[in-house]
């Protein structure tokens, strides 16, 4: 908490530039064809129309918007363009080269020339998955439409190729138009047939597991539900998870191939059984959540722990540190009398402790902050973990524990690619710790985690050092941990603060300071995403009774504060989808448990106005 958190930096050479574009390019994506192709050789920017929901009309020249491209950071403009009514503009940024592609079929052992127009700087133009050779070609700067082309063969069985073009990081917009690839088509393909036999298997209260019948020519399949797609699978069964106990939910799925995605099958319904998860069972449906400044003071005062107002119904005592980074031994050390003159005595702070549960709220040691780096590299470390976190809880008479693990304590390691089956070992050995408590302490211990956003939505478009390497290491780092522990975890509240730009599931760049970045990084959390773009590993939503929204109490607490309405604004959205402005959720979620703020401290320096608000908007 209460430190900078911002997105990844990243200054590259740029005289090394073309020995990197190979080992940087290849993103999957559907239909090259152009506006302004020419008719020699079957040119493949002007094949019959198609209208498959995958590829769309053949759009080189970008005049139908960006249909058929994949480009995350990409837009169309109306000017400048090189010919038509429209061009591509796409905006590299710190850790992102802003590529946009598509895949083509084509013929094996066949030859292509690849062309288009560009401008800015350090534009490149490409092809990959060739089965020979992939080629790239590029400018260093293109103040006017400069024409790009190249040529590659295909290997003896290679039918699709992805065609690409993108910039270089942190260099500004570029532009691109009349992209056409010349050269023998490829064959035709229909999309696969819609699939059959969609039933239900084992149902718990929180998945629902389902499967259907094969179908001719799908290489994957869709998964929906309640109109949503939260999965993409290779086989013909998948367990849908993240589900509410005991609500009823409708599922359908979809049959996908090169040339698109088939009609829905027929829904099947289930309704998951009762029962519960998480941890504590008797938190109320709407909570409030704050950290309570316990081992140090600030601008905001030092608030003793009786002083906290009944609204706060969990309160997290900031912060639980290490001795060192990998000891794994934690401290508890209250704030001096020295630096917090109104400290109350050891005594009177477990009679506040006792005070507040017996009015039915919880209290919680909160292990890291900004200044608490804490790495359980081996073994000792994590039983260490273990035994000095147990001891503060049973001293002090807690609830439970709260994760907040900041700054390079979560990372990891080169070829550590899968969040359901970690390998690097601080991700293990937490994993292990915090399940080893959780068994200790059983059903009410309440466990709660706050990552910052980089730890987490930042998975959607990168995951640890990535395919090639070279990304920071601690991208989506905490998703192995949340994913492993979702059935034990009591809340998880990211911290929507302190952070730079994060895509959304709108494929389009968030920033702090008002609601759509709070709805569009909690929309994540409950629609679940696949990480690192992989539609085949995908991190399944949360249940909305596990998630609460981080937020700074005020202009002092952190960057990202945003005023009381554009709170109310955020929680309309996410729980009665109106007063969303631009942003679209999946879906309307009134059982999200509420907020959390850093922090209590910076609340009351404020007059109480993040608590004021969520008292008047849940009651």
């Amino acid at each position: 908490m209460d430190r900078p958190n911002g997105t990844r930096s990243t200054t590259r050479t740029r005289t090394v530039l073309a020995a990197l574009t190979a080992a940087l390019l290849a993103v999957p994506g559907i239909t090259v064809l152009s506006s302004a192709a020419r008719a020699a050789d079957a040119d493949l920017a002007l094949p019959q129309p198609r209208t498959d929901s995958a590829g769309g009309t053949p759009n080189g020249g970008f005049e139908s918007g960006l249909d058929g491209w994949t480009c995350p950071a990409g837009t169309t403009v109306g000017s400048p363009v090189h010919a038509g009514t429209a061009a591509l503009q796409a905006t590299p940024a710190g850790s992102d080269n802003a590529q946009c592609a598509q895949t083509v079929s084509v013929q094996p052992d066949a030859q292509y020339t690849l062309s288009g127009y560009v401008r800015g700087s350090y534009v490149y133009l490409g092809a990959s998955g060739t089965g020979t050779t992939d080629v790239s070609t590029w400018t260093q700067s293109a103040p006017d439409w400069q024409k790009l082309s190249t040529t590659f063969r295909t290997g003896p069985s290679t039918t699709k190729v992805t065609i690409y073009t993108h910039g270089w990081y942190g260099t500004g917009a570029y532009y691109a138009d009349d992209v056409s690839l010349t050269g023998p088509g490829g064959a035709t393909q229909q999309p696969p047939a819609a699939p059959a036999g969609l039933r239900t298997g084992t149902v718990t209260s929180s998945s629902v597991a389902l499967s259907w019948s094969a179908v001719t020519g799908a290489t994957s399949y869709a998964v929906y539900r309640d109109g949503a797609k939260v999965q993409t699978v290779s086989g013909t069964s998948a367990t849908v998870t993240g589900l509410t106990a005991a609500t009823a939910y409708g599922f359908q799925v979809t049959a996908v191939n090169d040339a698109g995605e088939s009609a829905k099958s027929a829904t099947v319904t289930a309704t998951t059984s009762t029962g519960t998860g998480g941890g504590s069972t008797d938190l109320p449906a709407h909570a409030l959540v704050g950290y309570l400044h316990s081992t140090f003071a600030n601008g905001s005062g030092y608030t003793r722990l009786a002083d906290v107002p009944d609204s706060w119904d969990v309160i997290d005592l900031a912060f639980g540190e290490p001795t060192s980074a990998t000891s794994g031994d934690i401290r508890f050390n209250r704030c001096p009398a020295t630096e917090c003159p109104n400290v109350e005595s050891d005594a009177d702070f477990k009679a506040a402790v006792k005070a507040k549960q017996a009015a039915g709220k919880k209290v919680l040691i909160s292990i890291g902050g900004a200044n608490g780096q804490v790495q359980l590299t081996t073994t000792a470390a994590r039983d260490t973990f273990v035994s000095s976190v147990s001891k503060i809880i049973d001293d002090y008479g807690l609830d439970g524990l709260d994760i907040d693990f900041e700054g390079h304590s979560l990372s990891l390691n080169t070829g550590d690619t899968d969040f359901k089956n970690p390998t690097t070992p601080v991700i293990v050995n937490l994993i292990s710790a915090l399940k080893t408590l959780k068994a200790k302490y059983g059903d009410k211990f309440v466990l709660t985690m706050a990552p910052e956003t980089f730890f987490v939505q930042m998975g959607y478009q990168y995951y640890g050092t990535g395919q090639w390497g070279g990304q920071d290491p601690r991208c989506g780092a905490y998703l192995p941990v949340i994913y492993a522990l979702r059935d034990a975890l009591t809340l998880l509240h990211v911290q929507d603060y302190n952070s730079g730009p994060i895509m959304g599931l709108d494929n389009q760049y968030h920033s702090m300071g008002g609601a759509d970045f709070h709805i569009a990084m909690t929309d994540m959390l409950l629609t679940g995403f696949p990480v690192a773009g992989n539609a085949n590993n995908v991190f399944p939503p949360l249940r909305p009774d596990q998630v609460a929204i981080g937020m700074p109490a005020s202009v002092n607490a952190g960057n990202g504060y945003v005023a009381p309405s554009e709170v109310t604004k955020t929680l309309d959205c996410l729980t009665k989808k109106t007063n969303c402005g631009s942003y679209t959720t999946h879906g309307t979620w009134p059982a999200l448990r509420g907020l959390m703020t850093w922090s209590i401290n910076w609340d009351r320096f404020s007059n109480w106005e993040f608590q004021k608000n969520f008292d008047a908007y849940f009651g």
